[in-house]
């Protein structure tokens, strides 16, 4: 059996004295590319969070590579939802992305080639050679979240974390994404906190379906229309997208 990456049991967060997460077991195995479905206010951001180190549980466990949450920042790549920033403010996508070297970094020691090489590598992996010296401020909301996947992929982390990456852009681009995303499942550990049904028929290895606590996990058909109204408390129609293949590993400089 894969060895286990993240474990949490019983987990529990209460935030201003109300359940965020409640008696929450759940376990992720290395090459898992496991979606996390749920409402809004549901507790999946707060979920990553503790897996990042960043939110303290107020009951149960969480281990994450066998340690508590944080003793490994280098082994994660996290894309969060939104980033807010000045997009005045000159900084180019090859400098965004190079952030993603930091936990590789010594303290007060410069970026290296090999820091430049891995950003780089990162950037055409996402699509956006072309941009690399663009100023993230120009890109659009696609873009954008690319180049936050890129920053994440810049630290050859063993586990992604991504909190809902397609929230914010259209259509076609949602579809670029999830193309790179099938590719990295490969290798990597993904969790992918969603809102998109749809994106489970055909990419994802496994579902937890999560509204406090965790309503089903499973694999990715196990998730019916039963299954997700129970879950959001209402009718839900499923829309499958079609899978889409460019021919390519990458997605297309051409797509916006």
């Amino acid at each position: 059996m894969s060895r286990e990456v993240i474990t949490c049991d019983r987990l529990g967060v209460v935030l201003g004295g109300a359940p965020v997460l409640d008696r929450l077991s759940l376990t992720v195995y290395e090459g898992d590319y496991m979606a996390v479905l749920g409402p809004n206010g549901g507790g999946k951001t707060t979920l990553l969070r503790v897996i990042l180190g960043l939110q303290q549980p107020s009951s149960g466990t969480v281990t994450v590579f066998g340690a508590a949450p944080g003793h490994f920042p280098g082994r994660i790549g996290y894309v969060p939802q939104r980033l807010f920033f000045d997009r005045d403010f000159p900084i180019s996508v090859h400098d965004v992305v190079l952030m993603g070297r930091l936990p590789k970094c010594r303290p007060m020691r410069h970026y290296g080639r090999d820091d430049r090489r891995k950003a780089e590598e990162a950037i055409e992996t996402v699509g956006l050679t072309r941009l690399t010296h663009s100023r993230v401020g120009t890109l659009s909301g696609g873009e954008l979240q690319r180049a936050l996947i890129a920053r994440a992929l810049a630290g050859d982390p063993e586990l992604l974390l991504l909190d809902e990456p397609t929230a914010s852009v259209d259509p076609e681009m949602k579809t670029t994404i999830y193309d790179l995303l099938d590719t990295l499942k490969e290798r990597h550990t993904i969790v992918l906190v969603t809102h998109d049904t749809g994106t489970v028929g055909h990419s994802v290895s496994r579902v937890a379906c999560l509204n406090c606590t965790l309503g089903m996990q499973g694999p990715a058909s196990s998730l019916d229309t039963a299954v997700l109204e129970s879950l959001y408390g209402h009718p839900v129609e499923v829309v499958l997208h079609h899978e889409h293949h460019s021919g390519s590993s990458k997605p297309d400089d051409r797509h916006a």
